[in-house]
């Protein structure tokens, strides 16, 4: 048996009524995934000939699937009879009667590879027409429970709701999780009937069948990996447990993350050895940390890249941008998207950025908001700075040129041009272009009327400025 001759079967067609959401369970999200990716990542790598997902909300699901593996087709189960109607859907999308088969659920994220591996390696060394996953808890309450003979073969699986008091009380267990050929599957979901308290096909019912026929080669394997996901409380445990699983692995791969338990990766970012990661940090999507990037407490970035030896201070907030080299964001900075920060450059506490290129050297420290700008190098923005570009109707951009200087509290009305080398003096309104090298002032003539607060005071009267 070639590794190219084992498909998998997901089944994802429960509709996880305990989650209260019209959202399929298998789409909900952990670490930056669907909970379906978590499993056909697990699965990819033994199964590499097919993988065939039967799934609830058909058309969400199976644009998700696509999205995340091309290589997987979607099944449609018509209507919801039982996990074993749901394995014959699969298998029609199947020709080969002489491949091995992995039937396994789509809500088991925390599942690893090496849990299958192990499952296909006990089908191969038995002489048994099926191979079953079998795990030990001291709360076995949900799971179907392991019936053994006097000989401590398995002779069946009996569903929590159909079994007597006596095999409740088992602490052995079916997480569901089952490798046979492809010819065994279709004989015995033909044989499947709905004779248990629910009506349904239960898959359950074949390790009885397979027993009859020849046995049933029974792998242990730690239950905590193949636990499924029922409710929002269960979700939130597996998703502790995978987020965990992720910074112990950027730990061992050189990345500094001063505490394990209190930042949050997800599964495709991307962080290079010697980064620090503080507490409270969150890095969402695609986002990239380059090599001795720092990023600091409670920053939360979204498919930004931070390349190397840049600092980002706290509570910085970036989506879609670009972070260069030796740059220094925040504290307190908002980067919104399409923002790109040059090498070296400065983007300080409460200045807010959107569709803005800043380049090498530029500063812009303090409490400034630069949307649709393309700002030169070595350029200061100084504070209160304001790119004004929307008219109501369309944007519009402002360029600062290499060398410019934007004095505090100034208004660039855009479209407009401040030249290289240019100053803006501090509170001016700028509606025209400023040439290169030229001074752009514009300020309301100040007046001082001398001894007119004292008079003031007296004609309100003494109570006048007290608070």
């Amino acid at each position: 048996m070639t590794e190219r001759s084992v498909v998998a079967v997901v089944l994802a067609a429960g509709q996880g009524t305990r989650m209260r959401s019209a959202l399929p369970k298998v789409l909900f999200p952990l670490a930056g995934r669907p909970m379906i990716g978590w499993v056909l990542e697990a699965v990819r790598p033994v199964s590499a000939h097919r993988i065939v997902v039967v799934g609830h909300g058909r058309d969400r699901v199976e644009a998700a699937v696509a999205r995340l593996d091309d290589g997987a087709v979607c099944a449609v189960q018509d209507e919801p009879r039982g996990t074993g109607d749901a394995l014959r859907a699969g298998l029609q999308a199947l020709a080969d009667d002489e491949a091995t088969v992995l039937v396994l659920y789509g809500d088991c994220p925390l599942l690893r590879t090496a849990a299958l591996e192990a499952l296909l390696t006990g089908l191969r060394r038995s002489a048994t027409p099926l191979a079953m996953l079998v795990g030990r808890t001291p709360d076995p309450r949900g799971y179907g429970r392991i019936v053994r003979d006097g000989s401590g073969r398995v002779v069946r699986v009996v569903e929590e709701r159909d079994a007597t008091p006596a095999e409740r009380a088992l602490d052995e267990v079916n997480p569901g999780l089952y490798a046979a050929t492809a010819r065994f599957w279709r004989e015995a979901v033909a044989r499947l009937r709905p004779d248990n308290a629910k009506g349904e096909l239960y898959l359950t019912d074949v390790v009885a069948m397979a027993a009859e026929r020849g046995g049933v080669a029974d792998v242990a394997w730690p239950l905590d990996e193949l636990r499924g996901v029922n409710d929002r409380a269960e979700l939130a445990r597996a998703e502790a447990v995978l987020r965990r699983r992720i910074h112990e692995a950027l730990a061992r791969d050189g990345v500094t993350i001063r505490d394990l338990d209190h930042i949050y990766v997800d599964a495709d970012v991307r962080v290079e050895p010697e980064a620090v990661l503080e507490p409270g940090v969150v890095l969402r999507g695609r986002t990239v940390v380059g090599a001795r990037a720092r990023i600091d407490v409670g920053s939360v970035l979204e498919d930004v890249v931070v390349e190397p030896d840049a600092v980002v201070l706290p509570y910085t907030v970036a989506t879609r941008s670009r972070i260069g080299a030796a740059a220094r964001i925040g504290p307190f900075s908002h980067l919104r998207p399409e923002t790109d920060i040059g090498p070296e450059a400065h983007v300080g506490n409460f200045v807010e950025t959107k569709k803005t290129r800043m380049g090498r050297g530029s500063k812009a420290n303090h409490l400034a908001y630069l949307g649709d700008g393309v700002i030169g190098e070595n350029a200061n923005v100084g504070a209160g700075t304001i790119f004004c570009n929307y008219d109501g109707v369309r944007k519009h951009t402002t360029v600062v040129e290499d060398g410019a200087f934007i004095g505090s509290d100034s208004q660039l009305v855009a479209p407009v041009t401040v030249g290289r080398g240019a100053y803006v003096a501090s509170g001016t309104t700028v509606t025209r272009d400023v040439p290169p090298d030229a001074l752009a002032i514009s300020r309301v003539r100040q007046e001082n009327k001398e001894g007119y607060a004292r008079r003031l005071r007296a004609r309100l009267g003494s109570g006048a400025g007290e608070r």
